[in-house]
This record gives C-alpha cells, structure tokens and sequence, in this order.
C-alpha cells in the first residue's frame, strides 16, 4: 500500500468469550460486530467477517492492515483467530499487526497513568497487567502480563493508591476489589479516573465502564503501530498464552 494511503484495517478480537469484529478506515469505524459467547468462535468467525464487510461496504480484497489480539486469552479462539488473520494477510500479500489483549482492554478504558486490565482465565483465575494510557490512545507496559487469583492480585496491587481497574474481569470480581479498597481506606468509585480526581483525591480505585467493543480498540492500537512501521509479515504474528493450556495442565 502506498505510505500516505489511510489505511482500511479489519481487525479480529477471539481471545475473549464473545470475541469481535471491527472495520475501521484510520480513525473512523466504519462496522463492529460483537460475538456471542454461547456459540463456538470456529463456527461463526468468517461469517462474521462477512457481515462486518458488508456492513462497511468493502471487501476483503480491499483490506490494507489485518489486525488481531495475541492474547492473552482463550487459547482455542487465539488460535482461530490468528490462523485466519495469517490466511487473510498471505493470500492478500498484506501485513498485520499483533494486538496484546490487556493493551486493548486499558485503551478502552482510556487515559490513565496506572491501569490494571483483567480478563477471566478461567477457574476463578484472570490474567492481569498494568498498564499506562497516553491522551491519543498508546499504551505503556509498566510490568508483564501475569496469571493469577484474584486474591494473591488484590494481596499485590493493595500499596497502589490510584489504580484505575478495566476489563470484564473486574466486573466479575467487583465487590472483592470494593471490599479490599475498604480495607486499605482507600476511595473506591465507579467512572475512569481523570487528572483532577488524581490530584484532589490522595487514594482512590476507580473502576472503568463497561468496555467497548474490544476489536474498536485493537483497531485504533493496530492504526498507531501501522503508523510507527510496527506492522509485520503474517508469519511473524505470535500468541501470548502466559499460562499452560488445560491440556498441558491435566497432564
């Protein structure tokens, strides 16, 4: 594609339950489509890709940039996901951009100097990572992506006197992050924390709405590492699993 071209980016979210799909042309969303977490990703993904195309008006063909969460997450629906994005880009000659899953998640949740971004892991479990957001949306690591109870996380993160929390495994681990906040006399509020609230409030947890569609926010994380010349050869795409499968596990 030529280097001053906008790109059009489709951009594949399996590494959750649900999983998404999101068309974008640069900054503007053009369809997203969320999934639906009864249903198998590997029956209905190329379908869907399907509906979100037309729904955008283009065609696969048309497609500059693939995009698609490494994970951490669903080890069978990261599979799928970057089996198909990797067919996509080599049959297309087009390259694609790997999405880490937790930046996703603390992109959505907006700008924050500390995000913890949670997703479910299974058996009680989440994967965990802070992370930093800049105002335009690029995300900083400030430690690794982990796998852990939500106990041992609450027992790490305590001392953190202004967190923001994001992800659907917050959600389901509310009312212990409200509890341990209590604990610590630390605020515990609903709503993204923002520069006044860190300056007026000493201690504070905040935690994050509902998130968006997780694919707009790969899409928007895929147009910034485009624009940085961080996008790679299908081939080069890597899944980040942090945990053994239940596989391995039951060994």
């Amino acid at each position: 594609m030529l280097p001053n071209k906008t790109p059009l980016i489709l951009s594949i979210e399996t590494a959750t339950r649900a999983g998404s799909i999101a068309i974008s042309r640069g900054e503007r969303l053009l369809s997203v489509l969320g999934g639906d977490s009864s249903i198998s990703q590997s029956t209905r993904l190329l379908q869907q890709v399907r509906e979100a195309l037309d729904e955008a008006g283009v065609t696969l063909e048309e497609v500059d940039i693939f995009a698609a969460s490494v994970g951490p997450g669903s080890f069978t629906g990261l599979r799928i996901g970057l089996a198909t994005v990797k067919s996509f880009a080599a049959t297309l000659g087009r390259l694609c951009v790997g999405v880490p899953t937790l930046y996703a998640v603390a992109q959505a949740a907006g700008e924050s100097k500390r995000t913890l971004a949670l997703l479910p892991a299974g058996r009680g479990e989440v994967f965990a990572q802070m992370l930093a957001v800049e105002r335009g949306g690029i995300v900083h690591p400030l430690d690794t992506p982990i796998h852990i109870t939500p106990r041992k996380l609450l027992e790490k993160v305590k001392s953190e006197t202004n967190l923001l929390w994001a992800g659907e495994g917050v959600h389901l681990q509310k009312e212990a992050i409200e509890a341990q906040a209590l604990i610590e006399g630390i605020l515990f509020r609903d709503g993204s924390l923002n520069a006044h609230n860190e300056q007026t409030v000493n201690r504070q947890w905040s935690l994050a709405g509902s998130p968006e569609v997780l694919a707009t926010a790969i899409g928007k994380l895929a147009l910034l590492n485009f624009r940085a010349g961080e996008a790679v050869p299908p081939e080069s795409l890597q899944a980040i699993y942090v945990r053994p499968s239940d596989a391995e596990l039951n060994k």
